[in-house]
């Protein structure tokens, strides 16, 4: 028996004017969940828990069976774990995004955040911008790393966790009210500013019709987590498919293993194909049991508030993800399991994450159940199921 996870990032909404009322998932051509939910359990799991952010730090820890409220402290430490920092007990970690700030004159404080991604910036621009500033910033007790696209890293020795500001919560708002206390930080951004507006690397993406990547922002701070092995609590071997750091942070912390999948970028154009054959390939050839394939891009387009780029995510992970892994494995003879199902909702018009529950397709190739015309929202709901503790929803998936 195999099992898989197809996870669609922030695939979930709310009704969309523009789309008749329909969310985007509700508006999305995906015959191959449509098929699969005529056949399939669907239902609600509650993924961030109540009293906690709707992040995808704690969503994906639900999703992958742990408890958020016992195993999160932070999010960066997670992605800290993905590019092989040895965090010390005494360290805290911090994201830093390169985002686009609005470049009118004035003060640091009256910037507006235009773009919290930079345009996706390429990892190859951002990694030499990171050196630019790793130049002006070195002093003891700071150390930057290099992640994927807008995501970096920095560890503070002997830091404390501050409560900061996701860039993607505050699009359009002018940042004076949610910068850092903290002095250094705060210096850090603000002069991250002056070097980064004029950088050869902005220049030219300005004239190339892309955001500069004009300013650093620290957010989700925390210290080393300590996850429990994925193998011991459910005797399946595991592999991760993701291109975002965070997902690979939380394979390494569960002693699963992260795949890396070349053209997986975390984008709407990144390599779905390739993730969709990575995971066969462990399944079918490497001798893994249960394959974790995570989607960025819907999350993505629902930051950017695209309906048109969110529907088109949806439905390249149906056509290219979700129909490939189960025809791979319906042509080998496997017997499998599939769960897919986002980790939040991404709204288009919030822009942001928010914490209601999300829906879930459970398919199991050897037994069809009576289901649902197609999978959305609202067929979801109608099934009356709701997994409260989501984090628990693992625990149904293998249990045969």
């Amino acid at each position: 028996m195999k099992y898989v996870i197809v996870l669609g990032d922030g695939m979930a909404g709310e009704p969309v004017g523009q789309l008749g009322g329909m969310t985007t998932l509700e508006a999305s051509k995906t015959p191959v969940m449509d098929r699969l939910a005529k056949m399939s359990e669907q239902g609600m799991a509650r993924m961030v828990p109540k009293g906690m952010a709707p992040g995808s730090d704690t969503a994906n820890l639900s999703v992958a069976g742990y408890d958020p409220q016992v195993y999160y402290t932070g999010r960066s430490p997670l992605e800290a774990l993905s590019i092989g920092v040895d965090m010390k007990a005494d360290d805290v970690a911090f994201r830093c995004n390169f985002v686009t700030l609005s470049e009118e004159a004035g003060a640091y404080e009256d910037r507006i955040i235009i773009d919290h991604s930079s345009d996706e910036i390429s990892t190859e621009d951002a990694v030499i911008l990171l050196e630019a500033l790793k130049k002006e910033f070195a002093r003891e007790g700071y150390h930057f790393y290099a992640g994927t696209s807008y995501r970096h890293l920095l560890i503070q020795h002997g830091g404390e966790v501050l409560e900061l500001t996701p860039p993607h919560d505050i699009l359009t708002r002018r940042i004076g009210a949610y910068l850092p206390k903290d002095p250094v930080l705060l210096e850090m951004m603000k002069k991250s500013f002056d070097i980064l507006e004029n950088h050869p690397v902005n220049l030219k993406r300005r004239r190339d019709g892309l955001h500069p990547a004009n300013s650093i922002w620290f957010w989700g701070a925390g210290t080393r987590p300590a996850l429990s092995s994925f193998l011991e609590k459910t005797g399946k071997k595991a592999v991760m498919i993701s291109a975002v750091d965070l997902l690979k942070g939380i394979a390494v912390g569960a002693g699963m293993t992260p795949l890396f999948v070349e053209g997986a970028n975390g984008g709407l154009y990144t390599n779905y194909d390739g993730k969709a054959k990575a995971a066969l390939n462990a399944l079918l050839n490497d001798g893994y049991d249960f394959a974790y394939i995570h989607v960025e891009a819907p999350d993505e387009m629902g930051h950017q508030g695209s309906v048109e780029n969110k529907i088109q995510a949806i439905e390249w992970l149906d056509e290219k993800v979700i129909k490939n892994v189960v025809k791979g494995l319906g042509e080998a003879g496997e017997d499998f399991r599939i769960l897919i199902l986002p980790d939040h909702p991404t709204p288009i018009c919030a822009r942001t994450h928010t914490k209601e529950p999300v829906p879930y397709l459970l398919y199991d190739s050897r037994k069809a159940v009576e289901g649902q015309e197609t999978y959305n929202e609202k067929k979801a709901k109608i099934s009356g199921i709701m997994w409260e503790d989501g984090y628990r929803l693992i625990e149904h998936l293998l249990g045969d």
